[in-house]
């Protein structure tokens, strides 16, 4: 499969490498150009190119950018395609934006308001970039590693299901786009390494309204 990777941070570099490792093609980008990522082919494996290129290459698009910059994703080209929203929402580096601070949305439920026509899946948020690099763990309860995803087309969350387990880990459905918030920052699901069952009652746990201290989960 040819997946494209916008975003060349921590997750999308890991990610790049966890989906060559599994056999597939990767074009990475940023928004500066492909003249600022000469360092990632030999360290990768990945090709390099435009936000376009790269768009253009995939069938899957990986999206792992500074939330705030999301309404600057070009909407055409990016129609029909399956998109993974690894974004987080982080105050101090996004800024504030009113409809996440008051809990009337969640960042995939924006991103699909404006990327529409795009079968977007939530996913590789709820893991350290350090974490991904690994690829599947085992647990001490003898269990692998679980990640979640959530989406509303069921035949784009099968084909994520099966990139997560290529990589290693087992896979846990928290349902639609709308429940999300589910595992995003600072839910008890977010970041923490969990086996299904006890992924599924951290989703099950999440409050809408309480965050988590933020030192349980940031490491």
């Amino acid at each position: 499969m040819r997946i494209g990777v916008i975003g060349a941070g921590f997750i999308g570099q890991a990610f790049a490498r966890q989906a060559i490792t599994a056999g597939h093609d990767v074009m990475i980008s940023n928004s500066r150009g492909p003249q600022t990522l000469s360092s990632i082919p030999p360290k990768i494996g990945a090709q390099i190119g435009t936000l376009h290129e790269a768009i253009g290459f995939g069938e899957i698009i990986l999206i792992a950018i500074p939330f705030h910059q999301y309404a600057t994703l070009p909407v055409e080209p990016l129609r029909d395609k399956i998109v993974l929203d690894a974004n987080n929402y982080y105050p101090d580096r996004d800024g504030s934006i009113l409809e996440l601070d008051e809990r009337r949305a969640t960042t995939s439920g924006l991103l699909m308001q404006h990327l529409t026509g795009s079968c977007l899946v939530k996913a590789f948020n709820a893991i350290l970039a350090s974490d991904l690099e690994k690829g599947g763990q085992t647990l001490p309860s003898g269990n692998r590693r679980a990640l979640p995803i959530a989406g509303d087309d069921d035949a784009a969350k099968e084909s994520v299901a099966r990139l997560v387990r290529q990589f290693g880990f087992d896979v846990v459905d928290a349902g639609s786009l709308a429940e999300s918030w589910r595992f995003e920052r600072a839910k008890p699901a977010y970041c923490i390494p969990f086996d299904r069952q006890g992924l599924r009652q951290a989703l099950d746990e999440a409050q809408r309204d309480t965050d988590m201290p933020e030192g349980s989960w940031r490491r």
